[in-house]
């Protein structure tokens, strides 16, 4: 009896010595955050200014590292601007020409990136053997067109003369809902669905639709993110 009376005081000072430690333990990581800020913080206003643009523990989900303010004050003709690309919010405002996607255009797209699946280059066995009956383009092919169907790469034309420069700041979602075909002509239909004023200038989300022909499905989704500074 006295081994098992001494055993069970020993099993209750150790769960009493676990909670103790659990319990500091617990103050203790729940106050880093902070003191870890303020840590930062002090080292920022000392000598380290490129420390303004991290926050490394934050309760809410507000983006430090980012162009967006909460009140971004805009020059009179970038204030025109976006009053101008507002109105005009969801509304198609290009239809690209048709361009034919061959197996030339995707033999050098593979050559470029190196993907060569049969499904993609190997026209014989994908009439016999793949669902569609012939080679198709590569996802990132059509993706990596776009450019040149929205005639952006073209240097005389420029939507937005009022920016000092644009920037192709990245995509929200890209989708591909249809395969294209070797020999399929396509083009790009385009909207911008948002604009947010920046520090200094504007974002814009610019909805890329690739039409292929005689298809009532496209392509590829694209938002694509776009930058206007000043």
């Amino acid at each position: 009896m006295r081994l098992v009376e001494s055993f069970k005081q020993g099993q209750e000072k150790l769960e009493s010595i676990n909670s103790e430690i659990k319990s500091r333990v617990e103050t203790t990581l729940k106050n880093w955050p902070e003191t870890i800020n303020k840590k930062v913080s002090d080292i920022r206003n000392f000598s380290l200014p490129w420390t303004q643009y991290f926050h490394f523990f934050h309760d809410s989900e507000e983006v430090i590292v980012n162009d967006i303010e909460t009140t971004p004050k805009l020059s009179e003709k970038f204030a025109e601007l976006h009053k101008r690309i507002e109105s005009n919010l969801g509304v198609e405002n290009y239809i690209g020409e048709w361009f034919l996607v061959d197996q030339a255009c995707i033999d050098q797209f593979a050559q470029a990136t190196g993907d060569h699946q049969w499904i993609h280059t190997d026209p014989l066995k994908a009439k016999n053997e793949s669902p569609f009956k012939s080679t198709i383009a590569h996802g990132f092919l059509t993706l990596s067109l776009i450019p040149k169907l929205t005639d952006t790469v073209n240097p005389e034309k420029n939507d937005y003369p009022e920016a000092r420069m644009l920037v192709n700041y990245g995509m929200n979602k890209v989708v591909f809902p249809s395969p294209v075909r070797a020999g399929k002509r396509i083009r790009a239909r385009t909207r911008i669905i948002a604009v947010t004023p920046l520090r200094r200038g504007l974002e814009l989300v610019r909805e890329v639709t690739i039409e292929v022909e005689n298809s009532k499905r496209p392509a590829c989704i694209a938002e694509m993110l776009l930058r206007l500074y000043e």
